[in-house]
């Protein structure tokens, strides 16, 4: 098939290269053209702009920040100087939101592909960029049948499983904002026993692989445990993406008379993180810094020295 892929960072260029080794021709646009180098040493061709880059796909693929950068590269400026994705992509053809983005923009998407004659997918992603290397990322989609049977082909080669949740977009896009938010109270809870292990003198790893062991047997315990406890050189997701995420959050729960008081308790942990210096952190690894710094501000054992 003949596509586009909008967005090369650290999730959308392994995502990006396997389409590209599962033979598809691939068109790749990126802000920082440096990123689209490699891919374009395999192959894939380098489009000016994303309006460029939709013209003659059968799909369009983006895997863009937030919903900032969507406005910007799929309506153009507001100025009309500079055309958007949306403009140049044909009747018929297809756009896969992979992106994390919020229920307001999804909903809005699907009514603009809707108007123009054009097919739309929502299909968030659930795993690090480790996990889009080895093709084995867990997508959400939802859309139209029609729209879901063309992106199908399009979703496998980046996949370990998919699951199709609805027929209306925005629903995927809650569903992951929801996933989110889970991962968001494991690692929280993670962290503060973390604190309270090491308060009575028990390695944090030990407790880790005993009470997976014993209760939980999950390898998302595990993956983001090693993470907290043995940080990454270069963070997969960071606090400000975190921080995004639960926002984005709390307006959709808000959007249906829903308050959730976890939520709004993570939400004053991520700010204080972004105010503290950790904004750029790891997000597992800035919880659970922020985890330290409360166990050791709130007359609770010192953190022996992990601060740092």
């Amino acid at each position: 098939m003949k596509i586009a892929f909008l967005g090369l960072g650290k999730m959308g260029e392994p995502m990006a290269r396997r389409l590209l080794e599962a033979g598809h021709e691939l068109t790749v646009w990126n802000r920082s053209v440096e990123r689209a180098e490699s891919l374009v040493a395999r192959g894939a061709t380098l489009a000016a702009s994303p309006a460029d880059a939709a013209h003659e796909p059968d799909a369009v693929l983006t895997m863009l920040f937030d919903d900032a950068a969507y406005e910007e590269v799929l309506f153009g400026s507001k100025d009309g100087a500079k055309a958007g994705m949306l403009d140049a992509l044909r009747p018929g053809a297809l756009h896969i939101a992979f992106s994390t983005i919020s229920v307001d923009l999804s909903a809005r998407l699907t009514a603009e592909h809707a108007r123009r004659g054009q097919l739309f997918v929502a299909a968030p992603v659930f795993g690090r960029p480790n996990v889009a290397e080895e093709g084995r990322l867990w997508i959400v989609a939802a859309g139209a049948d029609d729209a879901i049977a063309v992106a199908r082909p399009l979703l496998e080669p980046l996949s370990r499983g998919l699951s199709v949740i609805g027929s209306e977009p925005s629903q995927a896009h809650a569903l992951k904002l929801g996933g989110n938010f889970l991962i968001s109270a494991m690692i929280h809870s993670l962290s503060e026993s973390f604190v309270y292990s090491d308060a009575w003198g028990i390695d944090p790893g030990v407790f880790l692989e005993t009470i997976n062991s014993a209760l939980f047997q999950s390898p998302f315990y595990a993956a983001y445990g090693k993470v907290m406890l043995n940080p990454p050189e270069s963070p997969g997701a960071t606090i400000d993406l975190g921080a995004k995420d639960l926002r984005l959050l709390r307006e959709a729960a808000a959007a249906k008379q829903t308050r959730l008081s976890l939520a709004d308790n993570l939400a004053e942990v991520f700010a204080e993180a972004q105010r503290t210096g950790l904004a750029g952190a790891d997000w597992a690894v800035g919880q659970y810094r922020m985890a330290q710094r409360r166990g050791a501000t709130c007359g609770g054992a010192d953190a022996r020295g992990r601060l740092a």
